[in-house]
Formats: C-alpha cells, sequence, structure tokens
C-alpha cells in the first residue's frame, strides 16, 4: 500500500509514491495533474538508509545522534531519488540559497553555518518586496542554450522558505565570514572547488559525469563572486550593489 500523487519540480512532472502522507504534505504546493516524467518509489529499506546516513554524519560532527521520524527520514529518500534523476533533464540540485530581484536570480552557497540564510534574509530587509525567495536550501538548476535557470523545491529549509517559481539566474555568490566586508568576481578555477562541494553528487556514475557537465556549462552562463561579509545590512546593500548591476 502506498499514497501516489504527481508535482511538478523544475519543469517535470514526477509521480511520487511514498509509504507516509507526510511526503505529499510536505511538497503539496508543487502538486499538478499529468503524465508524469519520471517516477519516484520509496521503501523501508530507502527509509532505513536515510536513517544510517544521519546517523553517521551526526557521529562524524560530534553531534548527538537525531531520532528521525520514518516519514522525516523519507522526504529525504524522496529528495534523494529526484536529485539522482534530474540530470537527465539537463538539471542538478545545488545547496544554497536563492533569492530572486527585478526578475534576476542571486544564490549564496557556502559551507553549512556560514550564513547563507541569514545573507538572503538581509536582502529582503533591504530591497522589501522587490526581493522574492526561491529557495533557501536546495534549489535545482536547470542548464539549457539559453542560459541557467534556477527553480524553487519543496525542500527549501528547516524555515520552510521559497517559492514555487523559476527565475533566470544571473550569478553564484561564495559567502565567506569576515570583519569587513568585501566582494569581488572569481574566476571558474577558483569556484569550482566550492560547487563540487556544494552540488548533489548521485551515486549513478552517469548521472555524475553528467552533473559535472552541467556545472561545467553554468560556468560560462553565469558570472561568480565572492563575497566577506560581517552579516550586517550593509552586506547585503554592497552584494546587490555589485552583482545587480555587472
Amino acid at each position: 500500500m502506498g499514497f501516489t500523487r504527481t508535482y511538478q519540480m523544475a519543469g517535470k512532472v514526477i509521480e511520487i509514491t511514498s509509504l507516509h502522507k507526510s511526503v505529499h504534505r510536505y511538497c503539496k504546493d508543487y502538486a499538478v495533474s499529468g503524465k508524469a516524467d519520471f517516477c519516484v518509489k520509496t521503501s523501508e529499506s530507502d527509509i532505513e538508509y536515510e536513517r544510517e546516513r544521519s546517523a553517521k554524519n551526526d557521529i562524524a560532527e560530534g553531534r548527538e545522534i537525531a531520532q528521525w521520524s520514518d516519514g522525516y527520514l523519507e522526504e529525504l529518500a524522496v529528495y534523494r531519488k529526484i536529485a539522482e534523476k534530474m540530470p537527465e533533464y539537463d538539471t542538478f540540485l545545488m545547496h544554497g540559497s536563492a533569492i530572486a530581484v527585478d526578475g534576476h536570480a542571486y544564490l549564496f552557497t557556502a559551507r553549512s553555518g556560514t550564513g547563507k540564510s541569514t545573507h538572503t534574509r538581509l536582502w529582503r530587509e533591504l530591497l522589501g518586496d522587490r526581493a522574492v525567495m526561491v529557495n533557501d536550501d536546495k534549489p535545482l538548476i536547470n542548464i539549457s542554450e539559453s542560459g541557467a535557470t534556477i527553480y524553487g523545491t519543496p525542500y527549501n529549509g528547516k524555515h520552510r522558505i521559497g517559492n514555487n517559481i523559476s527565475v533566470p539566474l544571473k550569478s553564484v555568490c561564495i559567502l565567506e565570514r569576515a570583519s569587513e566586508n568585501h566582494i569581488e568576481k572569481t574566476d571558474r578555477s577558483q569556484a569550482y572547488k566550492m560547487l563540487l562541494q556544494q552540488v548533489y553528487r548521485p551515486n549513478d556514475i552517469f548521472a555524475l559525469k553528467k552533473t559535472i557537465s552541467l556545472i561545467d556549462e553554468m560556468c560560462e552562463k553565469v558570472t561568480f563572486y565572492r563575497l566577506g561579509c560581517n552579516m550586517d545590512i550593509s552586506a547585503a546593500e554592497l552584494a546587490f550593489n555589485t552583482m545587480s548591476s555587472q
């Protein structure tokens, strides 16, 4: 027995069959009808895999092992299966906080705990209604001849900040903490290591190769920056003024 419904993410209709209803409550803002481009189905073994993976990460980080519900772990399993499949459609998932202003999107990526969400919150404080969150944790990025497009997903962070929208991606910014605010363009070679760390890396070797190829294409279509910031609203002002004008 399972629960089945279809959703649209990054322009693709996905049929999801799960063991728990909570998966569908989580994805409800993306529900559609229509023929699926591909199907995702989870099992008890997928849930157990996520439980073991979570425990290993907690041990590696020196944290107490979290006791997650089966429903939450199944949500992770669904996200992982979607991310594994998306490279077939010239799309990959990247960890970061994405915000759109005046029809252009800006993606901030960094190691966990650096302050990506805090920085995009400062953009919203600075720009008001002009700034719209795309996704605060796991957006999808599609690469085509016309450029890069970033999409909201249900997987939008612990505060569930994001929207079911798509926006042309103008810039990717690597965020770092600094006592004094500064921003500069960075080239592909300097950005590449962080990109590889923050992108979802499929287990399937062919999907992984395609993901790397898509990253290479993205590097030709968007501008990259490195931002050192002190988490004051002046950092958001500096970043926006620089990235939007170039």
